[in-house]
């Protein structure tokens, strides 16, 4: 097996030099002797067999074949230093991967500000963010796929906690038949209208959520089902804050239903193995827990 001839600290010589505009400089960053920055360089364009740098003036630049060739091997240095700072992390106890499951319910803004977090303290993990719907996520955990769920159910022989509860409101478009009744609506007339559900991701006891017409279309993505609601096909209960923006337009309306137009269902966070959790699922849970409180406040009372 052929050995490369050229080494990445040759490599993060030349770079210096060009970053800093000299020998001098670069030797200087590097905490090097002005000599050995020199013999690396000359190494290196000999063992390529090409002039990676020129004078101009004061300073060293890149000659066209330098320019090509640095530019090819930065992504080399840095997937070195990143190794590096992953091993750094392995040793300290960080976990190399951490494995998330998230129930559709969990809205988009604080999810993201979550992972942010837990990106920025835990730079050398590896996340697996599993999107699920209804007992998609509470089969993840049962399975062992996942180290921390976002769950509707906290499924036996777990423990959670909640930190979202959303209110589901039942809407459809502005034109929609349902409201041009100009009365309260009850079950009956909801029978003979077009539902819109989305299809549970779970694989073990698949379930259903809340009313359902004998007359529905399932999809697999919520998006699906506001856009379906949205363009007039149909109606359904949806989270209030994943169409804030559509009844605040007036693009989507409360369906004025005698009873049961508004309903609530929590989010919950379980930890897999709380006993166990290593440092860096520890810390995504932490961010998980700050910033769904942080959206949904009265879910941490």
């Amino acid at each position: 097996m052929p050995i490369p001839r050229t080494t990445l600290e040759q490599w993060q010589v030349l770079q210096a030099i060009v970053e800093c505009g000299g020998f001098a400089q670069a030797a200087a960053t590097l905490h090097r002797s002005q000599s050995a920055i020199s013999y690396a360089v000359a190494r290196l364009q000999a063992q390529l067999g090409v002039d990676l740098l020129v004078p101009d003036g004061r300073r060293m630049v890149l000659t066209p074949a330098g320019e090509a060739l640095l530019r090819d091997a930065r992504p080399l240095l840095d997937t070195a230093f990143r190794l590096e700072r992953r091993a750094r992390a392995l040793l300290q106890g960080w976990e190399p991967e951490v494995r998330l499951a998230v129930d559709g319910l969990c809205p988009t803004a604080p999810l993201l500000a979550a992972l942010a977090a837990f990106a920025a303290q835990c730079p050398a993990t590896r996340l697996q963010l599993h999107e699920e719907m209804l007992s998609g996520a509470e089969d993840a955990l049962l399975r062992g796929e996942v180290d921390l769920a976002l769950v509707t159910r906290v499924p036996p022989g777990f423990l959670g906690d909640a930190v979202a509860e959303a209110e589901f409101v039942a809407v459809a478009a502005p034109d929609h038949p349902l409201h041009q009744r100009g009365a309260a609506l009850s079950a009956a007339d909801l029978e003979n209208a077009t539902q819109v559900v989305v299809r549970d991701s779970g694989a073990r006891q698949p379930r259903d959520e809340g009313w359902l017409s004998a007359r529905r279309w399932t999809v697999s993505h919520p998006d699906t089902a506001l856009a379906l609601v949205s363009a007039g096909l149909a109606f359904s209960w949806l989270p209030r804050h994943s169409i804030r923006e559509q009844l605040d337009a007036g693009q989507l309306l409360p369906l004025p239903l005698t009873s049961g137009a508004r309903h609530r269902r929590a989010l919950y966070l379980v930890v897999a193995d709380e006993t166990g959790a290593g440092p860096a699922a520890r810390a995504l849970a932490a961010a998980l827990r700050t910033h769904l409180n942080a959206f949904f406040p009265s879910a941490s009372g």
